[in-house]
C-alpha cells in the first residue's frame, strides 16, 4: 500500500544531528560542556510542578524580559522552539512554489531543507576563498523571485564573519521589501576587530527589513530546552505569530531562558575561555599543516576536501565525534582545554 505522501519529499535528505556513542568525546554539536547555573536549574525545578498545564503560548514573560534586555518593544520579539523553527517560519511566511530563498553555501543545513519543504527553491551562493559569505555575489543573485535572504554570521559550519562595511553595502542594495535574516546563533562568541564589528539591533532599526535571529542553545547552555527568538519589525512578528506552532516553546524553556537572561554576565563570561581556546586550537592546527578558517564561533572548520570523511571516521575510531561534511571539511567544537588537547593530539597524529 502506498499512502498519499508528497512524492517530492523522496528527494529530501533527513537532517542528520551530530552523532554520539557511550564514552565518546562529543565535539560535533557545538554544545557547552558546563551544566546550567543553579539559578537556571532552580527555575526549572520550580516550574516543573506546573507542567500539567499548557505553557504560555505567547511567552509573555520571556518576551518582556527579552525586550528589556535588548532595548526593543515587545511587539518586535517572537520566541520560538529554537531559532531553527524561526528560520523555518520565516520561509513559511515569505516563500512558496516558484519563490527563491537565497543564502551562502556551505552554511546551516536547515536553510535548503526547510526551503524545499515549503516548495520554494534554495539558491546557494558559494562562499569566498576564505570561507566567508560572498555578499557581492549574493547581491548579484537577487532576482524578482527572491523572497528571503539568510546571512549566517558567524557562519555555521565555517565560523567566519562578514565585514561590517560589506554587510552595510549589501543591505543598501537589497530591495527594502525583501526580508534579510541575520542568523546570529553564535554571536556571543565573537570577538570582532574594528572591520568586523557591527550591532545587528542597530542595523535592524536602520533597515526595517532585517530580522535578527538568536538562540539560548549555545552560549546560554539551553540546547536541550530549545528556545530562540527573533527581533523584527512588528509586521514580521505578526506574520510569524500566524504560523507559530501553538505551545511549541514549553514552560520549562521559558522560565529557564528568563533565568539565563538574569545571569547573562556570568554565562557570557564563559565564552571568554572558549574564545581564547579557539585561538589556541586554530594556531595549533595551522602549525600542524591544516587549513583552518578564521572562526568567531565556538568551533573550528578544517578544510579537508575529500579527506573529510576519512578524518571523521578515524576520529570516531579514536573515540572522538566530530562533524564531517563529505568532500568539504570537518567542524569541531571548541570546549575546554583538556578536551581540546585530546582532539589536537589526534589531529597531529593523523595529518598526512
Amino acid at each position: 500500500m502506498t499512502l498519499r505522501i508528497r512524492p517530492d519529499l523522496d528527494s529530501l535528505p533527513t537532517y542528520v544531528p551530530g552523532k554520539n556513542f557511550p564514552g565518546a568525546l562529543k565535539l560535533a554539536s557545538n554544545e557547552v560542556v558546563e551544566p546550567p547555573l543553579p539559578a537556571v536549574t532552580e527555575a526549572i525545578a520550580a516550574a516543573a510542578t506546573g507542567i500539567n498545564r499548557y505553557p504560555d503560548n505567547g511567552a509573555v514573560a520571556l518576551t518582556e524580559a527579552l525586550a528589556t534586555a535588548l532595548g526593543v518593544t515587545t511587539d518586535q520579539i517572537q520566541a520560538g522552539c529554537g531559532s531553527v523553527m524561526l528560520c523555518q517560519n520565516l520561509i513559511t511566511i515569505t516563500s512558496g512554489p516558484g519563490d527563491e530563498v537565497l543564502f551562502g553555501w556551505r552554511s546551516f543545513e536547515t536553510y535548503p531543507l526547510a526551503t524545499r519543504v515549503a516548495g520554494a527553491t534554495p539558491v546557494q551562493v558559494p562562499l569566498t576563498g576564505d570561507a566567508v559569505y560572498d555578499l557581492e555575489a549574493m547581491a548579484a543573485a537577487i532576482t524578482d523571485r527572491t523572497r528571503l535572504i539568510f546571512i549566517c554570521n558567524p557562519n555555521n559550519p565555517t565560523g567566519t564573519v562578514v565585514e561590517a562595511a560589506d554587510l552595510r553595502r549589501f543591505l543598501e542594495r537589497v530591495p527594502d521589501d525583501l526580508i534579510v535574516a541575520l542568523d546570529e546563533a553564535y554571536i556571543e562568541y565573537t570577538r570582532p576587530d574594528q572591520a568586523h564589528a557591527y550591532d545587528a539591533l542597530e542595523l535592524r532599526r536602520e533597515f526595517p527589513n532585517v530580522v535578527v535571529l538568536r538562540t539560548f542553545s549555545k552560549a546560554y547552555g539551553l540546547a536541550g530546552l530549545r528556545v530562540g527568538y527573533a527581533v523584527a519589525d512588528p509586521q514580521v512578528i505578526t506574520a510569524l505569530g500566524k504560523v507559530h506552532v501553538p505551545f511549541s516553546v514549553n514552560s520549562l524553556a521559558q522560565v529557564a531562558a528568563i533565568a539565563a537572561l538574569g545571569a547573562r554576565e556570568q554565562l557570557l563570561a564563559r565564552t571568554d575561555l572558549v574564545a581564547a581556546e579557539r585561538g589556541r586550537v586554530t594556531d595549533a592546527l595551522r602549525q600542524a599543516g591544516y587549513r583552518v578558517a578564521d572562526s568567531q564561533a565556538n568551533f573550528v572548520w578544517l578544510e579537508l576536501g575529500e579527506e573529510a570523511a576519512p578524518f571523521a571516521a578515524a576520529a570516531t575510531a579514536a573515540g572522538l565525534v566530530v562533524r564531517p561534511f563529505a568532500g568539504e571539511g570537518v567542524r569541531v567544537t571548541v570546549t575546554v582545554p583538556t578536551e581540546n588537547d585530546v582532539f589536537l593530539d589526534f589531529a597531529r597524529n593523523w595529518i598526512r
